[in-house]
C-alpha cells in the first residue's frame, strides 16, 4: 500500500510532463510558423526592422503570459502586434511634437528672454494646483481631456483651473500683453 501513492505521484508527474513537453512544442512551431510574417508585417507599418522585431516579440511574450487561456493564437498576435504598432506611432507622434516645440522655443527663447522673461516667471509662481494643468496644456500640449486622467482631476475641474491660471496670470501682467487666452 504505501507503494501506490508514490507510483500515482510519478503517473501524474510524468502526465504533467508530458503535457508541457507538447504545448512547449505546439509554441515552438507556431513561433517558427508566423514569427517572420508577423514581424515582417510590422516592418512595413513601422518602417523599422528593430521595432519590428521588438513589437513581433513583445506579441509572443504576451501570448506565452495567456498561453492557456487564448483560443485563437494568430489572431491574438496580429491583434496585439497592431496595437503595439499604435503604441509605437503615438509614441513616435510625441516625439516629434516635443522636438518641433524644443527647437522652436530655442530658436525663440533668445528672443523672448530678452524682451520679457515675466511670462515664463509667472508661470512658475502659480500654486501648484494651476501650474501643473498649465504646464501639461499649454507646454506639454496635451489635450484637457489628458491632462484630467494624469492629474486625476474632472475635465471640468482642469478647465476651471486653467481659466483661473490665465486669469491670474492677465491681473498679473496688468496690460503687458495685449491678449493671454
Amino acid at each position: 500500500m504505501n507503494g501506490w501513492p508514490a507510483a500515482a505521484s510519478t503517473s501524474a508527474t510524468r502526465v504533467r510532463r508530458a503535457v508541457i513537453r507538447r504545448e512547449e512544442r505546439a509554441a515552438s512551431e507556431l513561433f517558427e510558423a508566423v514569427y517572420p510574417r508577423l514581424a515582417g508585417w510590422c516592418r512595413r507599418l513601422v518602417d523599422d526592422d528593430g521595432t519590428a522585431h521588438e513589437i513581433a516579440a513583445e506579441a509572443f511574450t504576451r501570448l506565452w503570459a495567456r498561453w492557456t487561456a487564448v483560443e485563437e493564437p494568430n489572431g491574438f498576435l496580429y491583434v496585439t502586434a497592431a496595437n503595439l504598432v499604435r503604441d509605437h506611432w503615438r509614441r513616435m507622434e510625441r516625439e516629434r511634437r516635443a522636438l518641433r516645440r524644443v527647437t522652436t522655443e530655442q530658436s525663440v527663447r533668445g528672443q523672448a528672454e530678452a524682451a520679457d522673461p515675466s511670462v515664463r516667471l509667472l508661470v512658475q509662481s502659480l500654486p501648484e494646483r494651476l501650474r501643473n494643468p498649465v504646464l501639461l496644456y499649454y507646454y506639454a500640449d496635451l489635450p484637457v481631456r489628458e491632462v484630467a486622467a494624469l492629474l486625476g482631476r474632472n475635465e471640468g475641474t482642469v478647465k476651471a483651473d486653467l481659466h483661473a491660471a490665465r486669469e491670474l496670470l492677465r491681473a498679473r501682467l496688468k496690460g503687458h500683453h495685449d491678449r493671454i487666452s
